[in-house]
């Protein structure tokens, strides 16, 4: 007999069907690009070629990892209230809060080593949930769409840090960048490079891979276990699928909003710690901006898993990094790269609405082959066999014409 969980797909099949939509992708963004070059005049191969020669050399490598990270970051964020049907577009404007007051609090203050990261990166998350929690406030209590109060918290986040550095915090000094005052060393997250090191060679042209990789790290693996093995995260996932079942189930929609913000602000506010913590050691006119916006990308191609955005992280943190080489060598325009990675959203949505639909049709036929097989076996074996429909009937027993009578 069948068991029940043989309507489900093999995993071979289910594997297929998750990478359909990224393979598309980045398959359609290399085409489009090609004719995009053609158009301009512009031979894509050795294009191309320069690019991926340039885009695997220990160094590039190293720039794509320190790109990656906030940017896995950033999706994470954005993952989780998008696991929750809610858009929170405010990642960009939560993330610069936290990144200026983080940077100010670590320059204050003075702890042992430990204990003073420990601090930074506790006031980043705290910092980026509130300033998140204001919209789940204003969609629970008023009804406020959180694409629209999260919209107008990036304005207000930005102007509010122009104000604070410019007018509060900066530091005067003889070189005409605004900035926070620098963070002491004990506040400074170390360096991985003598452990790449270990089984590469030594990375050269100033290169540094930024410790906060780790930190990336453990927020993918909390973000997992959260959301496929806790109750609170199923609450989660269930309130994305059909918020009405949920609802009538004992989960609390308004608690479930506030709980997916506070907890998706939380991820935002680490988004800037790598270049403060490990390049720049200060907030400044130089910190990188949108990648809020660019965890969005991210988490799209990666369908808000843990696995699959780390290798779009990956993906746009390669384009970046290898996009200068094509202006050095005139070979195409660095412009091309944004071109790139923009038909790889677009084809990454569509792709992925069509291999859920495609998964969806598979399994419902599955399950109803399964369901027929059962209902098969379950009437042969209610049915007599033919040797039992054959048999004669046997003697009678019992009454005053048995055998154990005469």
């Amino acid at each position: 007999m069948r068991k029940p969980s043989d309507h489900r797909l093999s995993l071979r099949r289910r594997t297929m069907l998750a990478l359909a939509a990224p393979v598309s992708a980045l398959v359609l963004s290399l085409l489009i690009a090609s004719v995009v070059l053609l158009a301009s005049e512009s031979n894509p191969i050795p294009a191309y070629g320069r690019m991926f020669r340039y885009g695997f050399e220990l160094e590039t490598l190293v720039d794509m990892l320190n790109r990656a990270t906030p940017l896995y970051l950033s999706a994470v964020a954005v993952a989780i209230g998008f696991r929750m049907n809610l858009f929170n577009i405010g990642v960009e404007g939560q993330y610069i809060f936290a990144a200026i007051l983080s940077a100010q609090v670590a320059a204050t203050i003075s702890l042992p080593a430990p204990l003073h990261l420990i601090v930074i990166i506790l006031t980043a998350m705290g910092a980026g949930a509130a300033w998140s929690l204001i919209a789940g406030i204003l969609k629970v209590t008023r009804g406020v769409h959180e694409v629209i109060s999260t919209i107008m918290l990036n304005l207000i986040a930005t102007n509010l840090v122009v104000a604070m550095l410019f007018r509060r915090w900066d530091v005067p000094d003889q070189s005409l960048n605004q900035e926070t005052a620098a963070i002491p060393a004990s506040g400074r997250m170390p360096n991985l490079n003598k452990v790449a090191e270990l089984v590469t060679r030594d990375i050269e042209k100033g290169r540094e891979i930024w410790g906060f990789l780790i930190v990336a790290i453990i927020v993918g693996l909390l973000y997992w276990v959260y959301v496929a093995r806790t109750r609170p995260g199923f609450d989660l996932r269930a309130s994305g699928i059909n918020p009405l079942a949920a609802e009538a189930s004992g989960v609390s929609p308004k608690r479930t909003v506030l709980v997916s913000m506070l907890l998706s602000g939380a991820v935002a506010g680490l988004v800037g710690l790598p270049e403060i913590l490990g390049r720049d050691y200060a907030y400044g006119l130089q910190f990188t901006q949108m990648l809020g916006f660019g965890g969005i990308a991210v988490a799209l191609l990666g369908q808000n898993h843990p696995g699959g955005i780390a290798l779009g992280a990956l993906v746009f943190g390669f384009l970046d990094s290898a996009a200068p080489i094509l202006d050095v060598h005139g070979d195409a325009p660095q412009e091309i790269v944004e071109i790139m990675k923009g038909v790889i959203i677009f084809t990454a949505v569509i792709t992925y609405v069509v291999a859920q639909r495609r998964r969806r049709d598979e399994e419902a036929r599955a399950a109803a082959r399964a369901m027929g097989d059962a209902q098969t076996e379950e009437s042969e074996t209610a049915s007599p066999s033919d040797e039992e429909a054959t048999l004669p009937p046997g003697p009678k027993t019992g009454g005053d014409d048995s055998p154990a009578d005469k």
